[in-house]
């Protein structure tokens, strides 16, 4: 009787979940909800160890809601209010190493519990990671099952008890934390539609993306909808986009069909750097040199820039699906934090180096911890006996947008499932990017333009239909909005990657600028916005710029027999990077071999074109 009225119990709860949904008011138009997609809190092995963060998963979405939590010794609070939030503790022994908190546990008096005893830091952290990723052993003399099942029910609960319909959006998630040879990051955030989810896949179970897809899939099969996000792209050693499959084998049709199917977006930007561009793939891109992180996670070993980057694999997947007819790499982009503090923050003066979130009224480091996160010292080269990971190549955390009826999980969920997001650098930068034959020029001058711009095109995430005869070229209709609590906009730019004689090329279009600004009609460069950033005291003025841009654009180059990729870029003008901010604030030096400044962005996903087939 007991096990039904629980089971019953159950029911009607996750019935209560869907009225409340079905309560919310829908907007058909959709709007911009703001958030984060990677997370991580004490129940992650590596935030344990090497952080020793205590704030747990229902912390975690109470200071992203905009609640005050505990911290230290003291309360922190965001700034303002996240709309959605995922935890994604690594899978792998989740919540298995806090069990250390208890001396008198099973795990505490385990071969690796006393090995670990009262140490933490890079030290044990190194020592403990063979048993996560990498090798992929199990931990010897100890049963981890019953502590991750039980964690994985706290994860389950504290997103189901922060989800607010309307208000505030959580998705049930977790990495799988996938690296081969312990160096490559193959590493991917699964998330799950509904209110419940079977046990985590994890990489102890196997560090091959095809099983974890089969894993995805034959959950699909029994009611359990989820999807797997890559990210850190940059740090792959060029296998994340590669041209072969985790066997070394060519990809074929099954495999793209798999990929593109349980792997719908990929994280353009976040903590450990962006995985857009590189300057050595993109030499005639001004703006591809954007906080780079080309190496691997771990030590000094530089990361191939093939097969690592956003722009270089929807390249690959033009070449691909014109061999295979499926394109494995047509996903669309977001951003995240990948903190491990608990703690999602976004703006450069939260961050204060290293892998965590910071409350900028509270939580800044004294001048000694600020000078040796302002030298480089990369992961494997500890800094100091806690972390060993201060490093100035790290940024301030990303954001994804999601265009999405409502703020609720199926809204947001299926808003990733067909690709409409955005990606941003950390402001909530807002912007529309529209394809169609069949624009009229004066669209954007009409009231209910983005009613119609549904009507007759594709948002961003979407496929152009097919040519009408008559159409020369695509028009794309983009509108883009500064951030209210941000830098105003430089300008807007659409990123072209085609297919052209079997091989893909790029260019950069700058396609809406601030201040009635003109390319160049000799070199077709624009002059830059400038600059009014005072370094002497880390702050800037908005007296450059615009606070919207806005323009019907048709590609000028446009060849119907060419694959083509179309994606957004847009730029504020320059303000002070996090590591400036914190020189200054400290009293200390600027780093000198770092930028003073930045130019904060965000990314669209993109419109394809698919020529017919001969």
């Amino acid at each position: 009787m007991k096990k039904s009225s629980f089971l019953a119990g159950a029911a009607l709860a996750l019935s209560g979940v869907a009225q409340a949904d079905a309560a919310v008011p829908v907007n058909p138009l959709r709007e911009a909800y703001y958030g984060d997609l990677h997370l991580h809190t004490t129940y992650s092995f590596d935030a344990y160890l090497l952080l020793g963060t205590r704030i747990t998963p229902d912390q975690a979405y109470k200071f992203a809601r905009g609640e005050p939590v505990p911290f230290l010794d003291h309360q922190v609070q965001r700034k303002e209010p996240l709309d959605f939030l995922a935890v994604t503790d690594h899978s792998e022994n989740i919540g298995v190493f806090n069990e250390l908190d208890n001396p008198d546990s099973a795990f505490s008096k385990s071969e690796v519990g006393q090995k670990i005893g009262k140490t933490r830091g890079f030290a044990v952290f190194k020592d403990i990671a063979a048993y996560i990723v990498g090798d992929h052993k199990q931990l010897p003399g100890f049963d981890a099952k019953p502590i991750t099942a039980s964690t994985w029910q706290k994860e389950i609960d504290a997103a189901n008890g922060n989800y607010v319909p309307g208000k505030f959006t959580t998705l049930i998630a977790y990495e799988w934390t996938s690296m081969p040879q312990g160096l490559y990051n193959l590493h991917r955030n699964v998330f799950f539609r509904g209110d419940t989810a079977p046990a985590p896949y994890t990489s102890l179970d196997s560090n091959k993306p095809e099983d974890l897809w089969t894993y995805l899939e034959s959950n699909r099969k029994n009611g359990s909808e989820a999807l797997a996000i890559p990210h850190n792209a940059n740090a792959s050693g060029g296998l994340m986009y590669d041209w072969k499959d985790s066997y070394g084998k060519p990809i074929d049709q099954v495999y793209a069909e798999r990929r593109a199917l349980n792997e719908p977006l990929s994280e353009i930007g976040q903590n450990k750097g962006v995985s857009e561009t590189h300057p050595a793939l993109s030499p005639n891109d001004e703006f591809a040199n954007f906080e780079i992180f080309d190496r691997l996670l771990l030590g000094t070993q530089k990361s191939s820039i093939y097969g690592s980057y956003v722009r270089d694999a929807y390249g690959r997947g033009l070449v691909l699906q014109r061999t295979l007819g499926v394109n494995p790499y047509k996903f669309g982009v977001v951003g995240a934090s990948d903190f491990h503090s608990g703690l999602s923050t976004s703006t450069e003066d939260a961050y204060a180096g290293g892998i965590g979130g910071i409350d900028p009224t509270k939580d800044y480091p004294n001048a000694e911890a600020a000078a040796k996160a302002l030298v480089r010292h990369p992961l494997g080269q500890p800094a100091d006996d806690k972390t060993g990971i201060e490093t100035i190549d790290f940024g301030s955390g990303n954001l994804t947008g999601a265009w999405a009826e409502s703020n609720t999980r199926p809204a947001i969920y299926d808003a990733l499932r067909r690709k409409e997001t955005f990606a941003t650098s950390g402001p909530k930068l807002k912007f529309r990017f529209f394809g169609s034959w069949d624009y009229a020029g004066d669209l954007l001058n009409g009231a209910d333009w983005i009613k119609t711009a549904y009507a007759k095109g594709v948002p961003m995430g979407g496929d152009l239909p097919a040519r009408p005869a008559t159409a020369k070229a695509p028009r794309f209709a983009i509108w883009a909005v500064k951030d209210a609590n941000s830098a105003n906009l430089d300008r807007v730019q659409v990123v072209k990657v085609w297919l052209a004689g079997g091989q893909y090329q790029e260019k950069v279009f700058d396609v809406a600028l601030s201040g009635g600004r003109k390319p160049d009609h000799k070199t077709g460069k624009v002059p830059a916005v400038g600059n009014t950033v005072d370094l002497k005291t880390a702050t800037y003025t908005n007296t450059i710029g615009a606070t919207e841009l806005r323009t019907l654009w048709h590609d000028p180059e446009f060849d119907p027999a060419q694959p083509a990729v179309y994606y957004l870029r847009v730029l504020e003008i320059p303000t002070p990077r996090w590591s400036t901010i914190l020189a200054v604030r400290s009293g200390l030096p600027l780093p000198a071999d770092t930028p003073a400044t930045i130019q904060e962005r965000g990314w669209s996903s993109p419109i394809w074109y698919t020529p017919p087939k001969s």
